[in-house]
């Protein structure tokens, strides 16, 4: 049996994690059952079960349904220690798979209406990630995000919402949904907002559509990273690009199959991106709906990929270098993976 190393002891970053989508099951189950909440029969049968729910979001009807299991889920947070049992449970998670830095990605519109208006629940989401990370001792940080489905006006509000908070944890803006929805010119402004309160430029772009996709979230919000990018893959130049500018894609292989984006894992491109030189950090995006969280996710580049231990830990360095951790967070979390690197390979696969 080959011997390779524990993945989920590889020290790494995670750049692509949603707030709700970050529950776990039995957290929902138990939310609605206090809250009353009729779940959608799919969506009870995955999380009884512990088989995801079956997507494919490559239609409007399929992302319809894909976007109202989500939005289930979401109606069972209801208070402030809902949101701190969704922020620690997702740390443990991932401190659990090797995670020491996570940036949870939210939009806090969704949460406003139970907790008091925007500012209220987007003070409730930092103080739960500033005491989770006291208590994990997990770097923890917040990625506002903007929803593609609403007018570009919130987006703005979002913004300006989100550069205030930049003192108390916000470090990115972000841009959501279902990305053949609004054009990425028409949140132009938000990003500007954004940028200028020192924020990243993190939206996502090229899963859902192709290529151009990806172009336009670089020439019209100035992305420095972006969520997923991996149909990028279909186009060389596009790939040059990146590569060039050290845009980083946060790719994640599981909801790419699950969603449909691929019919299966050897299909997602991780190859292609990788050895085109544009930087990855690998995500799990939605574990509640697509059942992997992130170890699992380079156990896919691993399995399906044929990435060596060498090529996982640059994956894990590309994460901790594009995430927007202190400088000694980074240099300790790089010097955990040449450790990793340095000890002699297990028995048997992690």
């Amino acid at each position: 049996m080959e011997r390779v190393r524990d993945l989920s002891e590889l020290p790494k970053a995670h750049l692509h994690l949603h707030f709700t989508g970050s529950m776990r099951p039995t957290t929902v189950l138990e939310l609605a059952d206090k809250y009353g909440v009729r779940l959608p029969e799919a969506l009870t049968e995955a999380l009884t079960s512990g088989e995801p729910p079956k997507l494919r979001a490559t239609d409007e009807r399929g992302w319809f349904r894909f976007q109202r299991l989500y939005d289930a889920a979401r109606s069972c947070v209801r208070e402030p220690d809902d949101i701190q049992r969704l922020v620690r449970e997702a740390a443990e998670e991932d401190v659990r798979d090797g995670s020491g830095w996570l940036e949870i990605q939210v939009d806090p519109t969704s949460y406003a209406p139970r907790l008091g208006g925007l500012i209220p629940a987007l003070e409730v989401i930092l103080d739960a990630v500033d005491r989770t990370s006291r208590e994990t001792g997990l770097g923890m940080r917040v990625l506002v995000a903007a929803n593609r489905m609403k007018h570009p006006l919130d987006a703005r509000t979002l913004a300006r919402l989100a550069v205030r908070y930049a003192d108390r944890g916000v470090v990115g803006f972000g841009l959501s949904n279902d990305e053949r929805r609004g054009m990425a010119r028409d949140f132009d402004r938000a990003f500007a907002i954004a940028r200028e309160g020192g924020l990243l430029s993190a939206p996502h772009g090229g899963e859902l559509s192709g290529p151009s996709s990806v172009r336009d979230c670089l020439d019209d919000l100035h992305a420095n990273r972006l969520g997923h990018g991996v149909r990028a893959a279909e186009h060389p130049r596009l790939l040059k690009r990146l590569a060039e500018k050290g845009i980083t894609c946060e790719v994640c292989p599981a909801s790419n199959v699950a969603l449909g984006v691929y019919e299966k894992h050897q299909d997602v491109p991780l190859r292609t991106l990788f050895e085109a030189g544009v930087p990855m950090a690998l995500g799990a995006d939605d574990p509640l709906l697509f059942g992997s969280r992130l170890a699992a996710q380079y156990e896919i580049a691993r399995h399906h990929h044929g990435f060596t231990d060498e090529e996982l830990a640059e994956l894990a360095r590309q994460s901790i270098r594009a995430s927007a951790a202190p400088e000694l967070e980074r240099t300790k979390l790089l010097s955990g993976v040449d450790d990793w690197l340095a000890r002699p390979a297990g028995a048997g696969a992690s």
